[in-house]
Parts: structure tokens; sequence; C-alpha cells
């Protein structure tokens, strides 16, 4: 009798360790759902920010709205590898951009140009923020996918590992 309290007690520690180890694994793919979805926000304001400074320049030359289009398309619902690819996207319009203005001195000093100027960088600090959180929530959560215990249950659910957001080529 005394050996059956004690397995039935250790089933029930046991029970408790795999639901608690279960729930800090959900909560830290929570997170990195949640760092994620604040890489597509400063994504998005990015996209917005160069749009609008884009449409300034387009008043001073023609510029190609091929690139934008691309870059609405490579935008939607795309997995955090693609993410990179629009972002290299949009950094060469950014490049585009700044091409056209030393071209056109007037452009450079008009007031609207300078706001959204200030508000690329803005965009910029916050965008290596998010991709700063994102890494972090990563990196914790793969540690716990790897780390005994909580490496039986990943396995038992089937969880693997996430991918970091990583620098374009070019910037290496």
């Amino acid at each position: 009798m005394e050996i059956l309290i004690g397995v039935i007690i250790l089933a029930l520690i046991l029970l408790l360790v795999y639901i608690s180890i279960l729930n800090k694994l959900s909560r830290a793919q929570v997170k990195i759902d949640e760092a994620e979805s604040g890489i597509d926000v400063a994504l998005t304001k990015r996209y917005d920010v160069l749009t609008k400074q884009l449409d300034i320049v387009k008043g001073y030359a023609k510029h190609e709205s091929e690139t934008i289009e691309k870059v609405i398309e490579l935008r939607r619902g795309m997995p955090i590898e693609e993410k990179s690819a629009a972002l290299a996207q949009m950094n060469d319009m950014q490049k585009s951009i700044n091409v056209v203005a030393e071209a056109y001195p007037e452009l450079r000093s008009s007031e609207n140009f300078k706001s959204l100027q200030a508000s690329v960088n803005d965009t910029e600090e916050h965008l290596q923020a998010a991709r700063r959180a994102y890494n972090a929530n990563v990196s914790a959560y793969n540690q716990m996918i790897v780390v005994f215990p909580s490496s039986i249950v990943a396995n038992l659910k089937g969880l693997t590992k996430r991918d970091f957001f990583v620098a374009e080529e070019t910037k290496r």
C-alpha cells in the first residue's frame, strides 16, 4: 500500500513538472510571436515612411514604382526568413531615395523631406530593437528545448528550434 501511494505521488510530481515545463515553453513561443509582430510593426512603419518619402521624391524625379509593389507583396504573411529579403529591398529603396535626394539639393532642404528622414532614423532604431527582442526570445526558447528536462517535453511535443533574424549578407 505504501509503495502504491509513493508511485501515485511520484506520478503526480512528474505530471506537475511536465505541465510546468510545457507552460514555460508555451509562454516562450508566445513571446517569440509577440517579438515577430514587433518586427512586422517596425517594417510596416518603415514601409509607410519610405512610401511617403518616395512620394515627395517623385515630385522631383520619376522613380520605379515597381520596387514598392514588390515590397508590398513581400510584406504580406511571410516567415521570418523572408522578412530579411523584404528588409533588403527596403534598404535598396532607401538608397535610391537618397541618391535622388542628393541630385536635388532643394529636395534635401524641404521640411517634409527632413521630417521624413528623421522618421526613417527613428524607425530604424525601432526595427533594430524589435530584432534584438525577437532574437533574445528565440535564444531563450531554443535553450529551453535543448536543456534537460525541458528537452524531454519539447521532444514529446515535437517542438523544434526557431530561426534567428539574421543580418543581411552585405551588412556582415
